[in-house]
């Protein structure tokens, strides 16, 4: 059998197909975006049909880019943008409203009444989340009160809801598999990560009927083939992943105490704690990282909501700097004498302080801060971040010896300058991989694991190859310091309470 691997990495603002080859580099890519829907303030929406559409598209492309056909490929591993989430007919596929984006905040209202109730404890306590509009619960209690019809015919078992993998997955099989990997699974609210089994109580608070929901499976397990006329011949599904999970997965964090950090428009911190499910005391959230063969390996997860964003408004908003690339070298200009401090709450602040009142201060200014200072005080802003989520890890959680191992990708761990300042913010060593498609490569292991053409998990850890560590060098009063005026700039936009 053929080595070759399509993952697709549907995310948040486009559609990406890549083929990896036997030596699970990857040999062809296809790239699509799509339109993002705002119809009021703090409503995020995609279109299901453009989803579907562009996911095809990329995979065909990469395929031809490869030099590949369907034929060549021996698995597909898909990995999604997590809690976004979508309902369709059961019997026609077509969805019956946009899917709703993990980022959308229109079930606050929800939420509140919900913790009014008392009722966060119960929902923390059995799926390990925070009642957050985040998560994708009540965005479908949502669209069951507000698509016309939509409850009644939900109850009939009309109606089909899931997150974006199952939605792929459902259209890829032409309607014969109704399913969800764990990972997924645990981010909709209404999933129980003990019992690894969707929670009756909680479903009948949220009223979801539970006819709706996909089987949960394993992350590499048998999620279907896709039908023949797609891309020419029927290739089996076989592994499936959210996206921070699938980047934990690509980035070889398979022992207890390993971290992983992927540094985008925010910043997702996944620390792995084995079979231990660590229930947070700092607001932190407990997830399940990857569920193989039965098992499950839990995780502490932390969400920054501005890392690489802090960047863009460097050179959109405030426009000190024309290209995103050009901000460590500003950085490393700055004047050491000024301590100034960004704290980047442009939309709230999350773990550990989950603040969505907060928003973003710059303390310290003098009549000498310029452009560089400006530049410096983003990029630090994401380390401080970053220590603060470990902390919070590290106070939760005892295990792993005390040593962190932080493997680290995104589009901002190509800035050297950031990094090892990272590491020294952390005082703690910062790996950089060669490859950086983590997210993508997580998803093709575990389809080409289960196919039997890749490596399993221990000789996939072998060939995780490091491009830079970066090692901590400041003094450690200096890093004191620093961290003292963070903390204080912290304190001081933190909405009163």
């Amino acid at each position: 059998m053929s080595g070759f691997i399509l993952a697709i990495d549907q995310g948040t603002t486009s559609s990406r197909a890549i083929v990896f080859d036997q030596t699970m580099k990857p040999v062809g890519v296809g790239q699509k975006e799509f339109t993002q829907h705002f119809p009021a303030s703090g409503w995020v929406e995609h279109d299901p049909e453009e989803i579907w559409d562009s996911v095809v598209t990329t995979c065909r492309a990469a395929l031809k880019k490869a030099g590949t056909t369907a034929a060549d490929i021996a698995a597909i591993g898909i990995t999604n943008q997590r809690e976004t989430v979508v309902i369709w007919d059961r019997t026609t596929g077509k969805p019956i409203h946009n899917a709703i984006v993990w980022q959308d905040r229109r079930t606050a209202p929800l939420c509140a009444r919900l913790k009014k109730q008392g009722l966060e404890p119960k929902f923390t306590g059995k799926t390990g989340l925070l009642l957050d509009p985040y998560f994708s619960g009540t965005k479908i209690a949502w669209l069951l009160d507000k698509v016309k019809g939509a409850r009644k015919r939900a109850e009939r078992g009309e109606l089909l809801a899931g997150t974006i993998d199952s939605f792929l997955i459902w259209r890829l099989t032409g309607g014969k598999l109704h399913a969800t990997d764990a990972t997924n699974a645990s981010r909709t609210l209404v999933y129980s990560i003990a019992k690894n089994d969707w929670d009756a109580e909680l479903l009948d608070i949220l009223k979801i009927p539970a006819v709706m929901l996909p089987e949960v499976k394993d992350c590499a397990a048998d999620f279907g083939v896709t039908e023949k006329a797609l891309f020419g011949a029927e290739i089996p599904i076989l592994g499936v992943a959210g996206d921070q999970q699938a980047a934990t997965i690509g980035q070889a964090c398979f022992e207890p105490g390993m971290m992983k950090s992927t540094y985008g428009t925010g910043c997702f911190a996944i620390l792995n704690t084995g079979s231990d499910m660590v229930r947070s005391k700092n607001r932190l959230l407990t997830t399940i990282a990857y569920r193989l063969e039965g098992k499950t390996t839990y995780a502490l997860e932390g969400s920054i909501f501005v890392a690489g964003a802090a960047v863009q408004w460097l050179r959109d908003g405030i426009k000190v700097i024309g290209k995103a690339e050009q901000s460590g070298k500003l950085a490393a200009d700055a004047d050491d004498s000024q301590d100034v401090y960004l704290v980047p709450a442009f939309v709230g602040l999350g773990a550990p302080h989950w603040d969505a009142e907060a928003r973003g201060a710059i303390f310290g200014l003098t009549r000498n801060t310029g452009p560089a200072e400006f530049a410096r005080a983003a990029l630090e802003s994401v380390a401080y971040q970053t220590r603060d989520l470990l902390d919070a890890m590290k106070k939760d959680w005892k295990g792993g010896n005390g040593k962190t191992v932080l493997r680290v990708d995104g589009g901002m761990v190509a800035s050297d300058w950031t990094m090892q300042r990272l590491a020294d913010i952390l005082d703690a060593p910062v790996d950089r991989p060669t490859v950086l498609e983590t997210t993508a490569l997580g998803a093709a292991w575990l389809a080409g694991s289960r196919a039997g053409v890749w490596p399993k998990a221990k000789q996939f850890s072998k060939a995780w190859a490091l491009d830079r560590q970066f090692k901590p060098v400041m003094e450690p009063s200096l890093r004191k310091a620093k961290l003292k005026g963070w903390h204080d700039a912290v304190r001081r936009t933190l909405t009163p309470k």
